[in-house]
This record gives structure tokens, C-alpha cells and sequence, in this order.
């Protein structure tokens, strides 16, 4: 009975020895994929909100009061400078310029003949001047009583597209009522807010190689075709903000644009020797950017690292790593802080060209 239990109990050894030594062996062959930043050249792409404005927008109001009686164009048609677009009821202001105009015509006979008595010395210089006056200021209103009837044909003062009638054909206007607004979308102007150590980086590289350039990522997501350049930056920061406002400008020809737009500026811009690592091999804690790092005994510990900038499954970083350090790639969730791993490197650029293939 003896000899029976002892062999059991050595059997239970055994097993228990083997299973142990499975174990690991299974552990053993846990590897996980390490590689380490990359350094090359690269581009960014930064956006910014932004806002589009046409280049004159403006209100057409009226200058005289009246009923509106003729619109000559429609709500979004394109108008030519110096076309008509509105008229007021104009008889009242007829009527006044030829009253100024009778009473000029007569101003000018009066001084003719005061004129040809003065040089027979009949009249005195005195009485011609005087006769002067009169034509002169007769002239002064006629020229205003013109101007008056002037001001009830509204025309187009630039190339424009019309936004929508503020009024309706027979309304009674007054004086600076508004009748609807006209924008040229020959060009656009593009304002987009910078921070402020972007705006000194700017200035330090347009020095260098002057206006910047810049793309329009539109509403729908595509690329306006034509690019801008930055040709105004506002005076002052905001303070609550810490930004400053920058102006592109972008042709139009298509007139595709149109004032009241949004949109994002992309800003494309070119990084040497950049320090680049793949987004999948960072983990976030309180908005902070962690990667686990591998010691020269396979031990992991996380660093906190500073991104400088972030590309499509890329980061460039700014601070935190250096070129020969290794980093975890892959299994971040599967790991512990202080844990001894086994691991295959990968090359860094192979990483970088086949991120696809590493996706956890």
C-alpha cells in the first residue's frame, strides 16, 4: 500500500513538473513586436477653420424715398458694373430738375443781357456780378435736382451676384432703406486664426521664402482646386485667445466660392530630420501621450513624449524619445508597467511603409 501511494505522488510530481514546463515554454513564445523612431524628412499638413468672405460684399440702400417701381434683375443673377437694378418712382425728382432747369435757363438770359448793358456801360460791374451769381446759383440747382433724379436708378457699382430682395416691386422705400446686398466673388479672402508660436514660425520662414502658400479643404471634404496665398495678417493678438488673424486670398473663376462660406486652410509644411513613430504605439492618460519603452533587460516602462505634429497613423515627436530607443508596437493592452517581455524588432522603416500589417 505504501509502495502504491508513493508512486502516485511521484507520478503527481511529474505531471505537475511537465505541466509547469509547457507552461513556460508557452510563455516563452509570447513575442511581441518592438521597433524604434524613425528619422527622415518629412510633411505636415495643418488645418485651420476659417471663414470666406468675397472681396466686397456690400448693402445696396436707397438714397431716395419713393415707391419702387421697376426691378431689372433677379434674387442670385450675376450683374455687370453699371447695370441697372432698381428704379424709384422718378416723376416727383423730374419734375424738380425741370423747374431747376427753367429757372437756370432763365438765370442765363437775365445775365446776357445784364452782360451786353454792362459793356455799353448802362448797368454797373455790381449789377452784372450780381446777374452772375444768380445763373451760377441757379446752375447749383439744377446740378442737385440731377443728382436727386440720379439717385432713383440704382445700378450695379462692380461685377457682382445678387443675394435675395430685402423689398418688393411697389414697396414704398425711404431714405437708406435696404434693398439687398451685392457680392464680388472674383476672389475670396480667406480669414483663419494662428497660435501664436505658428505665427512667429511663419514670419521667420517667410523671410525666407516668402507669402505662403495654402489650400481650402471645403465643406464637402474636397480640396478647392486653385491655391491661395497669405497676403494679410491683422495687427493685434486676442488676447482671450492668444491667436492672431491671417487673410488668404484664393481666385474665383468658377465663382464655385461664396461669401458666408466655411472651410478648412491647410497649411503644407516641410520637416527635416523629423523623429516620427507610428500612432498605434502610443497610449493616452489624462490627455497626456505615453509610449512603453524597452530596457537593455526587456523590461517595459511607459514615457510620456511630446507630440510636435500628426500625420495619417503617424506622429512627429517633438520631445520624450530618442532615435535608438525601442518601443512597444504592438499588444499595449496586454502588458504591465515593469514587466520583462520577449520580443522580435521590426525595422523602423518597414514599420513605417507597411502600418497596415501591424494593426492590433
Amino acid at each position: 500500500m505504501k509502495k502504491i501511494l508513493i508512486l502516485i505522488s511521484l507520478c503527481a510530481a511529474f505531471c505537475q513538473t511537465g505541466c509547469e514546463s509547457k507552461k513556460e515554454e508557452k510563455e516563452e513564445e509570447v513575442q511581441f513586436a518592438v521597433t524604434s523612431p524613425l528619422r527622415k524628412d518629412t510633411t505636415i499638413t495643418k488645418e485651420y477653420v476659417s471663414q470666406i468672405h468675397a472681396i466686397s460684399h456690400i448693402e445696396l440702400r436707397a438714397l431716395e424715398k419713393g415707391y419702387l417701381q421697376k426691378i431689372f434683375v433677379d434674387e442670385g443673377q450675376f450683374v455687370r458694373k453699371g447695370q441697372a437694378m432698381f428704379q424709384i418712382m422718378p416723376m416727383l425728382y423730374e419734375a424738380e430738375q425741370q423747374k431747376a432747369q427753367a429757372e437756370a435757363n432763365f438765370a442765363e438770359i437775365e445775365y446776357r443781357n445784364t452782360k451786353a448793358l454792362a459793356d455799353s456801360n448802362i448797368v454797373s460791374k455790381n449789377e452784372l456780378a450780381l446777374a452772375k451769381a444768380k445763373w451760377d446759383k441757379a446752375k447749383a440747382e439744377l446740378s442737385l435736382a440731377q443728382v436727386h433724379l440720379g439717385f432713383t436708378d440704382i445700378r450695379a457699382p462692380f461685377d457682382g451676384i445678387m443675394d435675395h430682395f430685402q423689398v418688393r416691386l411697389g414697396s414704398l422705400v425711404g431714405e437708406g432703406d435696404l434693398l439687398t446686398t451685392l457680392s464680388d466673388n472674383s476672389k475670396m479672402w480667406v480669414y483663419f486664426n494662428v497660435p501664436e508660436a505658428e505665427y512667429l514660425d511663419y514670419k521667420t520662414r517667410s523671410e525666407k521664402e516668402g507669402m505662403l502658400k495654402v489650400g481650402l479643404r471645403m465643406a464637402n471634404n474636397k480640396v478647392f482646386e486653385y491655391p491661395g496665398v497669405v497676403e494679410t495678417i491683422e495687427a493685434d493678438f486676442n488676447n482671450e485667445t492668444g491667436n492672431i488673424a491671417f487673410r488668404a486670398t484664393f481666385p474665383n473663376p468658377k465663382k464655385l466660392l461664396r461669401h458666408g462660406e466655411t472651410g478648412n486652410i491647410q497649411v503644407v509644411q516641410s520637416l527635416k530630420n523629423a523623429l516620427i513613430i507610428p500612432q498605434k504605439a502610443t497610449f493616452e492618460v489624462l490627455e497626456k501621450k505615453y509610449v512603453y519603452v524597452v530596457d537593455k533587460n526587456n523590461v517595459i516602462r511607459s514615457r510620456e513624449v511630446t507630440i510636435a505634429a500628426e500625420l495619417p497613423h503617424i506622429f512627429v515627436v517633438k520631445d520624450g524619445l530618442k532615435e535608438d530607443d525601442k518601443i512597444l508596437l504592438e499588444g499595449l493592452r496586454q502588458v504591465r508597467e515593469n514587466e520583462k517581455i520577449h520580443y522580435k524588432f521590426v525595422q523602423p522603416a518597414s514599420v513605417i511603409s507597411n502600418l497596415s500589417l501591424y494593426a492590433e
